[in-house]
């Protein structure tokens, strides 16, 4: 999927990705926004994926109504299949591009994007405008991982080539990897003036996130999006990949297996 200014989302959506995003909730995505959050308020949720934090948002601001937009209408589908599984009358659904929103100025009490600012060409720009629907008093919300910061144990060298063509691959389709770190300069640069910059820790060392962690990305590096750029783009060959699948694999196994994934975290005041 490639946005209005040409980025292409380098994930793509196959399972083993949507299965990923679907672990997700708002509490360990969106952990310094539920502060934030009350009964009543309005709330975009950008980029929303399969919808498993927009329900999240969704149950804390009922009955405030919260639109949850993404550029896959496939993605959509399963957003909207996580809401109705859980009964939920609030949310509404729309196609959207963050660089031009289609709704007025001022619309939102909320405006939040997790792991969006990354893929896009244009992360200064996208803020702008996540500014510009926002309601005066409101809040912009956005989280992104930052994956030099990446750490992990034991330190297998496939994975040191799968961190470094993953971060060439997506400056290649004109995304920013390595965005927790630009949030705070991205906001300042899109004209908030008021901005409370944090970090958080995504950490999997347990036997079972550690199986679920390595066995995701073992599939994703051969079959989602991902596998495909990195061969067109002269990154990697099969041979290669395979090998990042089987270090992924070994890393899980491993009893004393360990990885942190840092990410940055914006609340800009409207």
């Amino acid at each position: 999927m490639t946005d209005e200014r040409g980025a292409t989302y380098t994930h793509g959506h196959h399972e083993s990705v949507l299965r990923s995003h679907q672990r997700r909730t708002a509490e360990d995505s969106a952990a310094y926004l539920l502060p934030r959050l009350k009964p009543g308020l309005s709330v975009l949720d950008i980029g929303c994926g399969p919808g498993t934090i927009t329900a999240d948002l969704a149950a804390r601001v009922a009955p405030g109504p919260v639109t949850a937009v993404d550029q896959s209408t496939d993605v959509l589908d399963v957003a909207r299949a996580e809401i109705e599984q859980r009964g939920m009358s609030n949310v509404s659904f729309a196609t959207a591009d963050v660089h031009r929103l289609d709704f007025p100025d001022g619309t939102f009490d909320v405006v939040h994007a997790h792991q969006v600012l990354q893929h896009v060409a244009d992360p200064v720009g996208a803020l702008r405008e996540m500014k510009r629907v926002c309601a005066p008093g409101g809040v912009v919300a956005a989280r992104d991982a930052d994956y030099a910061g990446f750490v992990w144990f034991p330190e297998l060298p496939a994975l040191d080539l799968w961190r470094d063509i993953y971060r060439r691959a997506a400056r290649a389709n004109r995304g920013e990897p390595d965005a927790g770190r630009r949030l705070l300069s991205w906001a300042q640069r899109a004209g908030f003036a008021d901005v409370t910059p944090t970090g958080s820790v995504w950490c999997y060392a347990t036997p079972a996130t550690r199986e679920w962690w390595g066995d995701m990305w073992a599939e994703r590096i051969l079959h989602s999006r991902i596998a495909r750029d990195l061969v067109d783009l002269g990154l990697a060959g099969p041979a290669q990949l395979e090998e990042i699948s089987a270090a992924w694999r070994a890393w899980a196994a491993a009893p004393d297996g360990w990885i942190a994934i840092p990410h940055g975290e914006i609340l800009c005041r409207t």
